[in-house]
This record gives C-alpha cells, sequence and structure tokens, in this order.
C-alpha cells in the first residue's frame, strides 16, 4: 500500500468512527433534557430514572468521541503537513471555537453527571441544555471547516499563496449552512431513531415497562422532526453542490455527459470506461430541475473536465443513493409515527411500526457514514478543492500501513468495549 493509499484510508477509518460519536454527542444530550423536561413537569419517576441512564451512557460516548476527535486533530497535523501549512490559518479559527466548545460541554457534562441533589432543578436542566447547544456548536464548527475544504473563501491568492486573509468568510464559505444544517438533522434522526429502535426491540420481547414505553416517545420526539425536515434540507444541500461543486454533483447523479434536461437517476451503477451508468431508472428532465429549478437547465457531466480530476464515480453514486434513499424511509417511519400520534393510537402498542423502528435502528448511522463518503470522497482528487491536489498534500512518512493497521485494530476493538458497555446499560434498565 502507497503512502497516499494508506494516509487517505487511516484518515477515513479515523472519521469514519468518529462520526458515529461525533453524532452521539450533538443528539444524546437533546434526549437527555426531553426526557429531564418532562420530569420537572410530571414528576414521573420513570423519567428521572431514564435521563440519568442516558446520561451515564452520553458520558461512555463522550469520553470515546473526546479521544477519536483529539487523534483526527493530530492526523491533520501529521498525515497532511502542507495542507495544515497552507490553510491553518484560514481554518484555525473555527477549530478554535470547536476546543472551546468541547471544553464547554465537558464542563457542564460533568455539572450534569454529579450535580443531581447537589444544584437546584433549574440549574441542572440549564446545565444540560449547555451541554446540548456545546455539542451541536462543536459540530457547527468542525462541519464549517470542512467545508471550506469544499468550497474554499475568505482569502485572495497571490503567487499561488494565500494572502488578505478573513477567517470569518472562511467559516461561512458557501458550503457551510447547508453543511451545518445537514449534519444537525442527520444526527438528531440517527441517534433519536437508534434509540426508539432499541427501546422497540424490548417491547416487542415483552419487556413493556413505562420506562421503555417513555423512552420511545422521546426519542421519536427528537428523532421525527428531524426525519421530515431532513429531504428538505438535502434538497438544499444538493442545490449548493449543483452550483458550486459540479463534478461532485456529475459523480453523484452519475451524469457523465454536458446537457440540457439532465435525468435524475435512482439506482444504477457507473462505469467509468465506458461513461454510462447502467441499470438506472431515469427520470427524464429530473436532475435539472431538481439542481436548478428548471426541467431543460444545463448540467454539466463528468466528460466536461479531465479524468484525472474526477472522484472515484462508483463509490460516490452508490453511497448518495443509499444516503437518500435510507433518508426517505427515515422520513416515511417519521410520518408513520406522526399519524399514529395523531390519530391517537398508543405507538408502543403498534407491533407493525415497532418491527420497522427495529429495522430502522442502524439505517441513520448508515446514512450518516454514506453522506460523508459523498462529501470526502466526491471532492477528490483535491483536499482543498481546485487549489490543491490530495497528493500534494501527503506526509512523506513511508510506514503509514503499519499505523493504518494499528489503528484499524485499535478501533475495532474500543467499539467492541464501548459496545459491551452501553449493552449492560441497556440490559440492566427496568424490564
Amino acid at each position: 500500500m502507497d503512502t497516499l493509499t494508506a494516509a487517505r484510508s487511516q484518515m477515513a477509518m479515523s472519521l469514519g468512527f468518529h462520526i458515529v460519536f461525533a453524532a452521539i454527542g450533538m443528539a444524546m444530550p437533546v434526549l437527555m433534557i426531553v426526557s429531564e423536561s418532562l420530569w420537572l413537569r410530571t414528576r414521573d419517576p420513570v423519567y428521572l430514572d431514564l435521563t440519568r441512564r442516558w446520561a451515564r451512557g452520553t458520558a461512555v460516548c463522550f469520553a470515546v468521541g473526546a479521544v477519536s476527535g483529539t487523534v483526527l486533530s493530530f492526523e491533520l497535523g501529521l498525515l497532511w503537513p502542507s495542507f495544515m501549512a497552507y490553510a491553518g490559518a484560514i481554518i484555525g479559527m473555527p477549530f478554535s471555537l470547536e476546543g472551546f466548545a468541547f471544553f464547554l460541554e465537558a464542563i457542564f457534562l460533568g455539572i450534569y453527571l454529579y450535580g443531581w441533589n447537589r444544584v437546584r432543578p433549574g440549574i441542572h436542566l440549564l446545565s444540560g441544555i449547555v451541554v446540548a447547544a456545546s455539542g451541536a456548536f462543536s459540530g457547527v464548527f468542525v462541519v464549517s471547516a470542512n467545508a471550506w475544504m469544499n468550497t474554499p473563501a475568505g482569502f485572495r491568492l497571490v503567487d499561488g499563496r494565500p494572502t488578505d486573509i478573513d477567517p470569518v468568510a472562511a467559516m461561512l464559505n458557501p458550503a457551510a449552512a447547508a453543511e451545518v444544517l445537514h449534519m444537525l438533522l442527520a444526527a438528531y434522526a440517527a441517534v433519536g431513531f437508534a434509540v426508539a429502535g432499541i427501546h422497540a426491540r424490548l417491547l416487542l420481547s415483552a419487556k413493556r415497562s413505562a420506562f421503555n414505553r417513555r423512552a420511545l416517545i422521546v426519542a421519536l420526539l427528537v428523532a421525527a422532526p428531524a426525519a421530515i425536515a431532513q429531504p428538505v434540507s438535502g434538497d438544499f444541500a444538493a442545490r449548493v453542490v449543483a452550483r458550486t461543486q459540479s463534478v461532485k454533483l456529475a459523480a453523484m447523479e452519475g451524469q457523465f455527459t454536458t446537457e440540457h434536461g439532465a435525468p435524475l437517476r435512482v439506482g444504477g451503477l457507473p462505469d467509468e470506461a465506458s461513461g454510462i451508468t447502467r441499470h438506472a431508472i431515469e427520470i427524464p428532465g429530473g436532475l435539472s430541475w431538481l439542481a436548478y429549478g428548471d426541467r431543460h437547465a444545463l448540467v454539466r457531466g463528468l466528460n466536461a473536465v479531465s479524468r484525472s480530476d474526477w472522484p472515484p464515480v462508483a463509490i460516490v453514486h452508490v453511497a448518495f443513493q443509499a444516503m437518500v434513499a435510507i433518508g426517505s424511509a427515515l422520513a416515511l417511519l417519521a410520518t408513520w409515527a406522526s399519524w399514529l400520534a395523531i390519530r391517537r393510537r398508543p405507538l408502543a402498542d403498534a407491533k407493525p411500526f415497532l418491527r420497522a423502528l427495529v429495522v430502522a435502528t442502524p439505517l441513520g448511522f448508515i446514512a450518516v457514514e454514506a453522506g460523508w463518503i459523498v462529501t470526502e470522497v466526491g471532492r477528490q482528487p483535491w483536499i482543498i478543492a481546485n487549489l490543491m491536489r490530495t497528493s500534494d498534500a501527503v506526509t512523506s512518512v513511508p510506514v503509514l500501513t503499519a499505523t493504518f493497521m494499528a489503528f484499524t485494530v485499535l478501533y475495532v476493538l474500543l467499539s467492541l468495549v464501548v459496545a459491551v458497555v452501553l449493552r449492560r446499560l441497556v440490559a440492566a434498565a427496568p424490564a
């Protein structure tokens, strides 16, 4: 394995592992404060027990996310030194702000975990709100830095070097709002449905306690609105990609030729050698309409640029199709939950719905991973779009294959440990 492949593989492994815990860190505090708010309003002890248990699970995931996030920050400098030398002054501010948000989250999570019966209930709830807000802002700052890599802004090039740097303009780059909104909603939907799926499984296995019934409702209160809003945010994000990253859009859609009235493809597998996306269902004019609001609009295809500037088309297209399919399925599941609630049907007694939730348990996280594949692989071969190639940013250290294998083993073992700990926390819940 050459150095570039090893460095990309190690970064992908680290990011793929960390993004799960980052999403949990953004969404679980929201579930906690909803549950605690219901306890303060009703004084139902089930909500108090639920909040305490979720807080312990959140602490475990926060610790793992903190470690894996620290590893990622070191990898940026160690694996991609030329990138950091070029971009550090431009995107340093969001990374610094993310560090501030992380420390704030850690401090108030400590207050939340150990403040029961030590601070007033209102203050305790407020500490949970700060944890949730800090987790969200951590995501905002990191994703805005990633968006800058897709749509660099906030500087002027002079002899190939960035000058007149404006870090605020860099953080508020053209892709930032769309990526941030899409990621936040994805985190809330993924975690909410994962928690709902766990308790749906317990309800189906005859553990029909008030604990599991309440947990199901609280999880859906977070997951359903996010899932219903996600297709709208996805449409917004796709229009931004169409305007700012035409090559990525073409790879996402398997669009090889530049044409008016480009079709929207459902499924299919792009064949780069022949320049055809095979076995796809095509909706005439669909891509032009979704991207530009005009079914006759011109869509730029991959053939408009050099083949050396193409990302791995099949990977991007399949990942995009998976993300869209899962997002649509979760939105339908959220609509189903809303329909049952409007009809005042107890969700915990609707067995077909519970079975669907069990199937959906991992789907949100799969969609999150697929979305990041689209974002990162779709930008290749650039580490900074149209400014710096990934091959020019990689370190010259030649032993990365060994470190990639070591990190892979470490993350697998750590995943198993976390799974065992969380499983024991779930198993200890009231039957």
